[in-house]
């Protein structure tokens, strides 16, 4: 009888080390896939991510947008000139110089929003610039490899107890569960980010045919200030994968097996949290509402 428990012992310990294997060789597989990707697609402009939106987008602004912006940029040229005229005293103190000026402000409006969608694209082409060259310099490696991150981890496994070990496989299989979580997460944001800007490409000649005057300009300036907190929200990006792979790096030196789990789980949680939190900081670095 006692020969019989030590079997059926024994065929638990085997069952939930070989389990606790497992779970731990592909825990964070995906992630750390979904991670190492996260350069080529953050360095991916508007046109390269898809290019059937880009063209469909692109369209929007030029058949739809443009004219519109057309109308809006007559009313602030006239009410532009009104106010310059009435500005000095009703004509008493006018400048004939303030004509030629007029002149000036109504060529670069219209040339602004004749060509929005090229400006628009260079500040990306420009952002995206800064993205590759700062992933040249990223050059850890994500993945992690338990069984050489944590030395002798059969060892340690034969070494634990049935209870220990059915808490380390109640806490791969609970983690298990919430990584596809996390990786959705990362997802959301590199794809979120390309839809913030197509919308942002896609109405950009209306805050531009605003910006000659000085109480309209106002729309127009902080359009290009959010344009620009967008496209650097890459660069952001590229940094919590830098500050990722640097910490994954050092999930060796944990104390035990327990410990480098739920060390790894913390840092892929605190990636997303950043992740998500890179548009709120760049925002609010380049001053964009």
């Amino acid at each position: 009888m006692l020969n019989i428990l030590e079997q059926i012992e024994q065929w638990i310990r085997d069952f939930l080390i070989e389990s606790i294997q497992g779970n731990l060789s592909g825990l964070f597989d995906q992630v750390n896939e979904t991670v190492g990707d996260i350069a080529a697609d953050v360095a991916q402009t508007p046109q390269g991510w898809n290019a059937g939106i880009f063209s469909m987008v692109r369209a929007l602004s030029e058949n739809v947008i443009i004219p519109i912006a057309g109308m809006i940029l007559a009313f602030v040229l006239c009410y532009e000139l009104v106010s310059m005229i009435v500005e000095k005293n009703n004509l008493h103190d006018f400048d004939t110089f303030n004509i030629f000026k007029w002149i000036f402000k109504a060529f670069v409006a219209v040339y602004l929003v004749s060509h929005t969608f090229d400006i628009t694209m260079a500040v990306f082409e420009l952002s995206q610039n800064v993205v590759n060259e700062s992933a040249g310099v990223i050059t850890g490696e994500t993945g992690i490899d338990f069984e050489t991150a944590i030395g002798g981890l059969a060892g340690q496994l034969e070494g634990m107890g049935n209870g220990e070990l059915f808490g380390l496989w109640a806490e791969t299989i609970l983690i298990r569960f919430t990584v596809p979580i996390l990786e959705v997460c990362v997802m959301l944001v590199l794809v979120g980010r390309m839809v913030e800007i197509y919308i942002y490409c896609s109405v950009g000649a209306i805050p531009f045919a605003t910006m000659v005057n000085r109480e309209w300009g106002q729309m127009g300036n902080n359009y290009l200030k959010g344009l620009v907190a967008l496209g650097l929200q890459g660069f952001f990006i590229m940094v919590c994968l830098a500050v990722y792979t640097v910490l994954v790096s050092g999930i060796g030196s944990a104390a035990n097996i327990h410990a480098a789990v739920w060390t790894c789980a913390g840092y892929t949680v605190l990636l997303c949290f950043s992740l998500f939190k890179t548009s709120a900081v760049s925002r609010s670095i380049f001053g964009a509402h």
